[in-house]
């Protein structure tokens, strides 16, 4: 009856925590480098900015001349929202999840007709796993340096930066809490030697390393709305459980513990990282005229084997309940059968993960159609599709992965567990406008639009979007003949509406859809913003 639902529900928590770190990564792809980048809708790849062309495109380094620093702060604030909403008929094997529980005295579903809002940002700090930022914007830091020797067609560089970063938290008694409580996706690039090249006055190509840590952590309250613990629940109020009597000890038992489908089954935590994953970068521009420029770039993908640890912690009474279960003469035959959970009130060990970050290709133009008037168009591609499955090795034998095996052998050994996700390539377009008031001052806007990687029905809270658009203005100015600052403000907002028993990663309801469906039977709602504030300082030194 249960034993399925408790190895499955760990299964499709570790199923749910995968799939968003995807559809994080792409909604977290370049917010966190550059504002002039941003200030364009990061339409740069023939006009990269400054010391950062290193990740935009590295044969831009070839318009810095002498030595050169730059520090980058960008400021990053978050408002995540997400809707409950019980649709008529809303019950679980006959059990309305709007009654009140005779136990509690309250809804029986306590996150039906309810609202998720967290506005907290969540950082991945190497060697250590998710750092709880304080409540409000986040600050996300890059500099870097380059240095063009007098007379030399080579300009060399080096940077640190986030190409990526995504993390949040959610009050501990918040309804989104089941996907998830907190999580954080990050990559840093701690080491980046990148050399440019000038050609002739048209043409340049550039190359770098790339040397980055890796990180991925979430914290995950579980819970499984199924009709097997639905089930569950009928039995234990057959058999009169809060009255304390067991009818049919020593036979079987089923009252150690009160189990239901809205109950709370536990929290996991699982924490991997990978310290060294490289990649390199190559660029070219082409500049045939003085009002007309065109720029390459490609960085490579990185084959990673990400290692960390896993814990879950039980409740009280879903470990009471197994623990009563397997004391009892069926239970223990049983168990000993279909290796039922022996009401361990924790598992914990290690566990690495495969996983390929991503090549990425982009080409777009700059055009000074007047004096006063710059535009700039972009397109991307990033190749999701090799996310098509995610692969964990754990360092032992678990006992859901025997149930797992049984229900899926092909994604499922004692040790490994391989997760379907069918993740797309996406092109998007970005483009840019640069206003040149005065020789000292420029104002930008931007708008890129970003479509989404992740299939319609395996959409969820924890990656709470789907496309988006990213719009953004900015200014640069002429400090003096040695200085530059530039500035961004952006925003980035996207809604996604989940009709119950659409997308069988948040909501289905279906006995088979125990992976992972917390908010089984509920229509949600979701609503991501981004606002991003940042400031750019380069000097000659």
């Amino acid at each position: 009856m249960g034993h399925n639902s408790h190895k499955r529900q760990i299964l499709g928590a570790l199923i749910a925590t995968t799939v968003s770190f995807g559809a994080q990564a792409q909604l977290a792809q370049n917010l966190t480098i550059h504002p002039k980048a941003l200030a364009l809708g990061n339409a740069v790849t023939a006009d990269p900015p400054g010391v950062m062309a290193i990740h935009y495109n590295p044969a831009g380094l070839t318009r810095l001349d002498g030595r050169q620093l730059e520090v980058n702060l960008m400021s990053v604030y978050l408002d995540i929202d997400a809707d409950f909403t019980a649709p008529e008929g809303y019950e679980i094997f006959g059990i309305d999840g709007l009654e009140t529980d005779p136990l509690t005295g309250k809804q029986r579903d306590p996150v039906a007709n309810t609202h998720s809002h967290t506005n907290n940002v969540a950082l991945y700090l190497p060697g250590y796993g998710i750092l709880r930022a304080p409540p409000g914007p986040a600050v996300a830091p890059s500099a870097g340096i380059s240095v063009n020797p007098p007379g030399s067609k080579l300009t060399f560089a080096n940077a640190f930066y986030l190409p990526l970063a995504a993390g949040f938290y959610r009050d501990k008694d918040d309804p989104g809490r089941y996907q998830p409580q907190a999580t954080a996706l990050q990559r840093t690039t701690y080491l980046s030697p990148t050399v440019g090249y000038e050609i002739n006055d048209e043409w340049a190509v550039g190359a770098g390393i790339h040397l980055s840590h890796m990180g991925i952590a979430a914290d995950q309250y579980m819970r499984a709305p199924n009709m097997l613990l639905g089930v569950a629940e009928i039995l234990q109020d057959a058999f009169n459980c809060e009255s304390g009597d067991e009818p049919l000890q020593p036979w079987l038992a089923l009252c150690g513990g009160n189990v239901g489908p809205w109950d709370d089954i536990g929290a996991l935590n699982i924490n991997v990282q990978e310290t060294l994953s490289p990649t390199y970068a190559l660029g070219v521009m082409w500049e045939p005229t003085d009002w007309f420029r065109w720029g390459a770039s490609y960085t490579s993908e990185a084959d990673m084997n990400m290692k960390g640890t896993f814990e879950i912690e039980y409740t009280d009474d879903w470990s009471g309940f197994w623990q009563s279960v397997n004391g009892s003469v069926l239970g223990a035959i049983t168990s000993a059968i279909l290796s039922l959970p022996s009401g361990a009130p924790r598992e914990a060990g290690n566990v690495s993960m495969d996983l390929v970050y991503p090549q990425h290709f982009q080409t777009g133009i700059s055009v000074d159609v007047h004096p006063k008037l710059t535009l700039n168009a972009d397109i991307g591609w990033t190749d999701y599709a090799q996310w098509d499955a995610f692969v964990f090795r754990f360092d032992r034998n678990l006992e859901f992965l025997n149930a797992a095996r049984i229900l899926s052998p092909d994604n499922a050994t004692p040790n490994t567990l391989r997760l379907p996700l069918g993740f797309k390539s996406q092109w998007n377009w970005a483009f840019g406008a640069e206003l040149h008031v005065s020789s000292r001052l420029d104002l930008r806007a931007g708008v890129e639009i970003r479509d989404s990687v992740i299939p319609d029905d395996q959409r969820q809270v924890m990656a709470p979007f789907g496309g988006a658009n990213l719009y953004s203005v900015g200014m640069g100015y002429q400090w003096d003949k040695d200085t530059e600052i530039d500035m961004n403000l952006s925003y980035l907002h996207s809604i996604e509406t989940i009709p119950a028993d659409t997308s069988c990663n948040v909501n289905c309801d279906n006995i088979t859809n125990i992976i992972y469906n917390p908010y089984a039977g509920l229509d949600i709602k979701t609503s991501l913003r981004v606002v991003m504030a940042g400031l750019s300082f380069r000097t000659k030194f």
